[in-house]
């Protein structure tokens, strides 16, 4: 929530650098839309009758972290950070966006690890009866986090105006 910085991805590289590098700036465009703003402002729901905020965005993009690299190509049973009854992440009344931010770094790492140690963007992980390959995995997360990040412009602008995280990108 404090100072954030994006980077470009590489403009020359191999195939699993370039998604990575995309998907980092994904990562950082959301992190940079937070930047500077109150826990009042986080939560805030601009929108109405929408229930998105902020706040509920990063929420739901950790869990969106976790099941597809933790669950799906980690084959582990990790539980959702929060309920999914009732608006699950993007019920923000009570929510603290400190623990929020610290579980989507935390989960971000975990992604980052587990991508890691693939042998390659070949390998691949089971929902259910579906196969998902890493390269799958990787390219839905840059459209995930891509559509989001429409959403996250609009909330920030509204909120208080600001449009500096749109630049560079």
């Amino acid at each position: 929530m404090g100072d954030q910085k994006r980077f470009g991805p590489p403009r020359v590289a191999d195939e699993r650098t370039t998604l990575t590098g995309f998907l980092q700036r994904q990562r950082d465009t959301l992190a940079m839309a937070c930047t500077g703003l109150t826990a009042e402002q986080l939560k805030e729901r601009a929108l109405r009758p929408s229930g998105l905020s902020l706040l509920g965005l990063v929420r739901h993009m950790a869990d969106v972290e976790r099941t597809w690299f933790r669950n799906v190509l980690n084959g582990e049973n990790s539980s959702a950070h929060w309920p999914r009854s009732e608006g699950g992440a993007f019920d923000v009344d009570t929510a603290d966006p400190a623990e929020a931010f610290e579980i989507w770094h935390e989960e971000c790492a975990r992604s980052r690890a587990i991508v890691d140690a693939a042998e390659s963007l070949d390998v691949t992980g089971r929902y259910r009866d579906d196969v998902f390959s890493l390269r799958y995995v990787l390219t839905h997360m840059i459209e995930e986090y891509a559509r989001h990040n429409g959403h996250a412009d609009l909330l920030r602008e509204h909120t208080d105006g600001n449009t500096e995280h749109r630049k560079d990108r």
